[in-house]
């Protein structure tokens, strides 16, 4: 999605289920730190926002981005949980290595999707540039933090609607 004209941190909150009943996860890649806290920091307040207990939000950090795969297969398995946000950022440098992590993590995040019952949100962002990553971290365009948290009550809705039937 292209997010030059569009604010991310911008929902209707009255278009969106409460979070109250819902427990989260959210994977935070260690990796450019200052990117990856404001990315938390906006999925936070959003979950919040929308009614979700802080208490049922679990954080757990990895080293980078392409252990976020492996950390949000392992919280699916060890806690009940009806959502997880992957959140990372990877910066284009010179050598293959962003592409690589990018499709790696991408994905490990569609087969944890087909895999288990629990939806997995991508919140990775994958910019030429510092400065894009600020811009979508908080900055200028908003959180992609923000959108992944409404993202990720939406599908909990779902799967909860889905399981209902």
């Amino acid at each position: 999605m292209a997010t030059a004209n569009k604010n991310l941190s911008n929902y209707d909150k009255n278009t969106i289920p409460s979070a109250k009943n819902f427990r989260f996860g959210i994977v935070v890649s260690e990796w450019n730190p200052s990117i990856t806290q404001g990315l938390f920091t906006g999925a936070e307040a959003a979950l919040l926002d929308c009614g979700a207990l802080k208490d049922n939000i679990i954080r757990w950090d990895v080293p980078g981005s392409f252990e976020l795969v492996y950390g949000a297969k392992k919280m699916i398995e060890t806690n009940k949980l009806d959502a997880i946000i992957v959140i990372g950022c990877v910066i284009k440098g010179e050598t293959m290595h962003f592409e690589f992590v990018c499709e790696g993590v991408t994905q490990g995040v569609k087969d944890l999707n087909i895999q288990y019952d629990v939806p997995v949100i991508f919140c990775l962002l994958t910019d030429n540039n510092e400065q894009q990553s600020i811009d979508r971290s908080g900055g200028i365009l908003g959180n992609k933090g923000t959108e992944a948290a409404i993202a990720a009550i939406k599908m909990a809705h779902l799967r909860r609607q889905a399981f209902s039937k």
